[in-house]
């Protein structure tokens, strides 16, 4: 492996000090630069969330998702600042898949003049128009919480409004146009190819392979969006790529492997009935996309497999959730071969005695005189915001309930601080004490860890590997185990040619 930067523009190189060489590099990209296919970082570089990438290619120019940055409303700034390019000058955005941190800033795209295409999966279509609208809705619901806030206590300073309104992530829908289907080469315009392969990682995620043109020369990208973690019981396994000059590859989980699946599930089934021991409830922050999905999954077979008690009560406390468990059924072209068959034969995989869908805001606040036994299943999965707030609100201070981490927490979240082994917290502004107990089962990750990722990007023979969606010193450790290939760790709006 050799780790260096290649000089492809004067603010790639600070490095550089002025003289032949860098004479030299500034004479070659005078007369190159008009016939180089270029990709540039505008998201996710050197952090986990936030994925944005550009190709620029035969005078189009092409993103890899909009998503946004997650871990607190302090990053509201950080997703409000200009994206650092022209969002009317982007002609089509293809996209992976329909987290947050990928589908999370399209709307904002389109607010601020893009008209293009954007090219996607049929059910990452479905998935982020729940995603965008959800945001929306939150985004509203905290400005005006913070304003009422402010009046409240007579502060004179302004608060910070939505980043977009509802109102502008259904104008995003109408850019939506060609459904990409797996496996199929679809021109996206004169000179890009692109083919969306199954990544594995949600319903309908995808890794993009982009054949490039520019003036006769030829070159190849692959996008791995974010890929799954093998052997998952809901969804197919992520599709072995194909070989490609370039690789823009995550590294969330580069420098360690996860637990095996089997005692993960011990180990979940573990906490429950502990935790319905003590006569407290179980608090399961969740991710409404897959990890909810996978949850229900487990808590069905632990009852049908007599693991778990025929009583157990589930509160399925997500409207975002629910609807992407109904999304679910409707995509058997995701789903793993057994699953499929299982819904062709009537048998629901993820329903179960007990189960209870709350969408209304009535019956989430229900819940709460809720004692002695439930498990209680609720989003934001780093709890950022959203419902699973008020229940940890209520839970968190309880010696007899449980805290079941099953996903990932950034830097920065409340989730993060918790599992960190936080002793008080403050939720919705006020104190909260930490008696409950925590636990963090890391094999339910919806991500490929080190051992994956290796064979992952192996396999595409790359000359040239990007390295993004992870923390530092994650990329570091994952770079070090990587040969065969230039690595590079784009830093934010940092440009290179291909």
């Amino acid at each position: 492996m050799r780790l260096e930067h290649h000089c492809t523009s004067p603010r790639e190189r600070p490095d550089v000090l002025p003289g032949a060489g860098a004479d030299r590099c500034a004479s070659e990209l005078a007369s190159e630069q008009e016939n180089n296919v270029k990709l540039s970082f505008h998201g996710a570089d050197r952090t986990v969330t936030g994925s944005c990438h550009l190709v620029e290619c035969a005078g189009r120019r092409v993103l890899i998702d909009c998503g946004m940055r997650q871990g607190g409303r302090a990053l509201h700034d950080e997703n409000a600042e200009p994206f650092g390019f022209d969002a009317a000058g982007i002609d089509h955005v293809l996209l992976t898949h329909a987290h947050l941190d990928h589908c999370g800033r399209l709307p904002l795209l389109a607010k601020r003049g893009f008209r293009g295409e954007i090219i996607t999966t049929s059910a990452s279509r479905e998935l982020a128009r729940l995603v965008m609208l959800d945001a929306a809705h939150l985004q509203e619901e905290d400005a005006r919480y913070h304003a009422r806030k402010a009046g409240t206590t007579g502060a004179a300073h302004a608060t910070a409004g939505p980043l977009y309104s509802t109102l502008d992530a259904l104008n995003s829908l109408d850019f939506f146009g060609r459904t990409a289907i797996y496996g199929e080469a679809l021109e996206v315009a004169a000179g890009i190819r692109a083919t969306f392969i199954d990544a594995g990682h949600i319903l309908g995620s995808a890794s993009i392979v982009l054949e490039l043109e520019e003036q006769g020369r030829r070159s190849s990208v692959l996008f791995s969006g974010d890929l799954g973690n093998s052997g998952r019981p809901l969804l197919r396994d992520p599709t072995p790529p194909p070989h490609a000059e370039n690789v823009v590859m995550e590294s969330t989980y580069g420098d360690r492997l996860h637990k095996p699946m089997g005692p993960s599930i011990e180990e979940f089934y573990g906490a429950i009935t502990e935790t319905f021991a003590r006569g407290g409830n179980v608090i399961v922050p969740t991710f409404a996309l897959e990890r909810a999905q996978e949850v229900l999954y487990f808590l069905s077979q632990g009852v049908a497999q007599g693991r778990l008690p025929t009583s157990t009560q589930v509160y399925l406390d997500s409207p975002m959730a629910i609807s992407a468990t109904e999304i679910f059924r409707r995509h058997p072209e995701c789903l793993d071969p057994e699953t499929v068959a299982l819904l062709q034969g009537g048998h629901d995989p993820l329903d179960m005695p007990g189960l209870h869908f709350t969408r209304e805001t009535a019956e989430s606040i229900a819940i709460n005189d809720v004692r002695g036994g439930a498990v209680i299943m609720a989003g934001s999965g780093m709890c950022t915001g959203g419902r699973v707030c008020h229940h940890l609100q209520h839970n968190l201070g309880r010696d007899n309930s449980s805290v079941v981490f099953v996903g990932y927490a950034a830097d920065g979240t409340l989730a993060r601080r918790i599992i960190d082994g936080a002793k008080q917290v403050n939720i919705f502004g006020e104190p909260v004490p930490v008696r409950a107990r925590i636990y963090t089962i890391n094999g339910f990750s919806a991500h490929a860890d080190q051992a994956e990722l290796l064979a992952w990007q192996k396999r595409t023979s790359a000359k040239r590997t990007f390295l993004v969606h992870g923390e530092d010193k994650t990329m570091t450790a994952f770079a070090a185990r990587l040969s065969g290939t230039v690595v590079e760790m784009p830093k934010a709006h940092q440009a290179f040619d291909l």
